[in-house]
């Protein structure tokens, strides 16, 4: 009976050894395919886990036969769960691939500016990204220009070029503002006589994202992306229809009204924005002086998508604006002192764009572009009078060819811009007309999973001007999942004219043309460097993403504008301008809130010889931070600083370091949302440092514009999606 018993026994042992299995995983990236070191995996039911080894693999001893669940989890990724049934068919190791988080709003993101079809984590070439919430909580703060959406960007600086008008331009990295190039969807329309207007012009309502570029981006459009480039790309119409409007006013006496409609119908598009913005004179300093000017201004943005075959695509848009602005004197505003002070500027912008797009298969495709420009502006004070207008078109034809592994694009195209101006006084006509022929070439090449490389090369023809060879190179570096970095270089050049920063001062007053015989390109050089670091910890309830980055850049024979006998003359000078420096932005969040940090350290000087002079208005600190609270489609809380170190001043002087601080609350329903934003609320205003000008009231000298002038400003308002 002992030895029956031992035999049952022996076999219940033999069942129980033949019912336990082993299990074999490789832990993997969905999208790179690369192994997971360090992922977790666990069999919840089972109270087993394992850590996957530098090989991403995990092994299992003695699982019983049966149904169990496994759970993969690995920072910065979605936990993963996954049933298997024991026995295994195979006991060959079994591969698991982990997604990427669906909410990183940048893995969604397919980048224009750089011509190519790659999304933004796989694109060599460094650009930052302003879009959705981020976008619109800025429109919140000024819905009447772009100036908040760049202004609060680590690196990017909106110059004030006029103290009563408030006229202003875009600097990146302590550059001029000459020397940035903005597009609106990849087309010149902001350049030459209407820069120091093209911000204020431009609201955002109608705009899907922004794409920056620092350093130099000449090879991929041209001149004047020395300092880099700014595109605005518009909204296009979808499915559901599309119908938006935006209601503010501030306490310093601003109305503005947006409306934008979208919607696509079968075989064709349509997409419509119009504005009109106002503001009353505004003197918050009460020294007879308007900080805002009174102004009027419409706008209206029609374009059409016809939609021939799924293959082929054309669009037609056009831009209307026209604007009245007045400062100066607020009694003269007002009709009290005729013989005031007074800066006027009335334009009118009228522009086209054309673009049809076909695709042959899947892989390539040609587009062809076109656009023209009509800028007409009048500037007027007290006994002069400068006007003109400058016509431009651009013509681009390009053909790209997408595959997996490397990506070809190649194109030509023509650039006129032509000013003719009214002559009101002796100073010589500035007119001028310039012709610009270009072609070029580039390559999107992924080597491998870890490393990407885009090299690109132009030739421009410039008119007058001669040759420019403008080649480009960046690479990027994916060393793990969490860390990364952009290394890239070119070459750029800036066509000399009268519109700079420094004349738009003087409303060109004595400015005299520019000699095509004496003056010559500006050349320039530029190279970047980032490291970028995103993870998550305490049990992935923290998220937290740096980025820093090291830029150089060098133009050597810069063109200045310097007094001669009265006048002033552009000269080209014997010697370069470089500007040198770094930033660093943090990402923190947490439940509802997020943290966003930046700090920026820019060193700008002209040299000449061995004279080394320090750049103005350029700030060598700057540190940007924001605090937002959102509560999904309830609540949006923000809380803001920005520090501006002590800058150096034209006339030897230095400014005073100061803060801007604001603070947002928006409150939202399905339908619509209301806000109000407390802007600069510790009233950060130059004319709290000093007086502003020289001279008397009537006949004011001013000073250089390195503060802000309008000071503490409330607005709010309400915002309707039907």
């Amino acid at each position: 009976m002992n030895k029956i018993g031992l035999v049952i026994v022996a076999l219940c042992c033999a069942a129980t050894s033949f019912a336990q299995n082993s299990f074999k995983a490789v832990i993997k990236c969905a999208h790179h395919k690369e192994k997971l070191s360090g992922a977790t995996v666990t069999f919840p039911g089972l109270n087993k886990a394992a850590i996957a080894d530098s090989t991403g693999t995990v092994v299992f001893y003695n699982i019983p036969s049966g149904t169990h669940k496994v759970k993969i989890t690995y920072v910065g990724r979605p936990e993963t769960e996954k049933e298997f049934t024991f026995p295994l068919p195979t006991a060959d190791a079994i591969d698991i691939f982990l997604e990427e988080e669906e909410h990183e709003e940048e893995e969604e993101v397919v980048i224009q500016s750089t011509r190519s079809s790659r999304t933004i984590q796989d694109i060599p070439t460094r650009v930052e990204f302003i879009a959705g919430e981020e976008l619109d909580e800025k429109a919140n703060m000024k819905p009447g220009d772009i100036r908040m959406v760049l202004t609060e960007s680590t690196g990017i600086q909106t110059q004030q070029t006029s103290a009563t008008s408030a006229n202003a331009s875009i600097r990146i990295q302590g550059l001029d503002g000459r020397y940035t190039q903005i597009l609106k969807d990849g087309f010149p329309l902001y350049a030459g006589f209407s820069s120091g207007l093209g911000l204020l012009q431009t609201p955002p309502l109608d705009l899907k994202q922004f794409e920056v570029i620092k350093g130099s981006a000449s090879t991929l459009y041209g001149g004047g992306a020395i300092a880099g480039l700014v595109n605005l790309i518009s909204k296009t119409p979808k499915e559901e229809q599309e119908l938006k409007f935006h209601f503010d006013v501030t306490g310093a006496g601003g109305l503005n009204t947006s409306g934008f409609y979208g919607k696509k119908f079968g075989k064709a598009g349509l997409t419509v924005f119009a504005s009109r913005n106002s503001n009353k004179a505004y003197d918050p300093a009460d020294i007879g002086l308007s900080a805002i000017p009174k102004f009027e201004r419409y706008t209206v943005n029609p374009k059409l998508f016809v939609y021939f075959t799924p293959k082929t695509t054309m669009t037609i848009g056009a831009n209307i604006t026209t604007e009245k602005r007045t400062g100066g004197d607020m009694q003269f505003i007002k009709g009290n002192n005729p013989a005031g002070f007074y800066e006027v500027n009335n334009t009118d912008r009228y522009s086209t764009q054309f673009s049809i797009e076909h695709h042959f298969g899947k892989c390539s495709h040609i587009t062809f572009k076109n656009s023209f420009n009509h800028f007409k502006r009048g500037i007027a004070s007290p006994g002069y009078d400068f006007a003109g207008t400058q016509n431009g078109t651009f013509t681009e034809f390009t053909y790209a060819s997408h595959g997996d592994k490397s990506e070809w694009i190649t194109g030509l195209n023509l650039l006129t811009d032509d000013f003719t101006e009214t002559r009101f006084t002796v100073t010589p006509l500035r007119n001028y007309q310039q012709l610009t022929v270009g072609t070029f070439v580039q390559n999107t090449l992924k080597v491998n999973e870890k490393f990407h490389l885009e090299t690109g090369v132009r030739g421009d023809y410039v008119k007058d001007y001669g040759f420019a060879f403008l080649p480009r190179l960046s690479a990027l570096f994916k060393f793990t999942p969490k860390l990364s970095s952009r290394i890239g270089g070119g070459l750029g050049y800036k066509t000399p004219t009268i519109f700079t920063e420094e004349s738009e001062r003087l409303q060109y007053r004595n400015v005299l043309p520019v000699d095509d015989n004496v003056n010559k390109l500006e050349r320039s050089y530029g190279v970047n460097a980032d490291i970028n670091y995103k993870t998550k910890f305490a049990d992935g309830d923290v998220s937290f993403s740096v980025n820093h980055l090291f830029f150089y850049t060098r133009i050597n024979d810069p063109l200045l504008l310097q007094p001669d006998a009265g006048n002033y003359r552009f000269n080209t000078v014997a010697g370069h301008i470089d500007s040198r420096g770094m930033e660093t932005n943090m990402k923190i969040g947490y439940s509802d809130f997020k943290l966003f940090l930046g700090y920026t350290l820019t060193q700008a000087e002209l040299h000449e010889g061995n004279t080394k002079t320090e750049s103005f208005l350029t700030p060598k600190h700057r540190i940007n931070s924001v605090l937002m609270y959102e509560v999904h489609e309830k609540w949006k809380v923000g809380l803001e600083g920005y520090y501006f170190s002590k800058q150096k001043l034209s006339d030897g002087t230095t400014g005073k370091p100061y803060w801007i601080t604001g603070f947002m609350v928006e409150k939202l329903w399905e339908k619509f949302s209301v806000y109000i934003n407390f802007e600069n609320f510790l009233d950060a205003r130059q004319t709290r440092y000093g007086s502003i000008y020289t001279g008397s009231i009537n006949n004011p000298v001013f000073k250089d514009i390195y503060a802000p002038l309008d000071g503490f400003v409330i607005n709010g308002g309400l915002k309707l999606s039907l």
